[in-house]
C-alpha cells in the first residue's frame, strides 16, 4: 500500500492540471477577441486616415491648378 500516496498525488496534480487548462482556454478566447476587436478598430481608423490624405491631396491638387491660371 505504499504507492496509494503516489497515485493519489498523480491524481491530484492531473485535476490540477485539467482545471488550469481550462482557465487557460478561457483566457486565450478573450484574448482572440480583443485582438480581433483591436485588428478591426485598426482597419477602420487606417481606412479613415487614407481617406483623408488622398482628400487632402485631390485639394492641394486643385489649389494648384488655380493657382496655375
Amino acid at each position: 500500500m505504499s504507492y496509494l500516496p503516489s497515485i493519489a498525488l498523480a491524481v491530484a496534480g492531473l485535476i490540477l492540471l485539467f482545471v488550469l487548462l481550462i482557465k487557460l482556454r478561457r483566457v486565450l478566447r478573450v484574448l482572440t477577441h480583443t485582438m480581433s476587436m483591436v485588428a478591426t478598430n485598426t482597419r477602420k481608423r487606417t481606412g479613415l486616415l487614407r481617406a483623408r490624405s488622398a482628400a487632402l491631396r485631390v485639394a492641394i491638387a486643385q489649389r494648384r491648378g488655380l493657382e496655375d491660371r
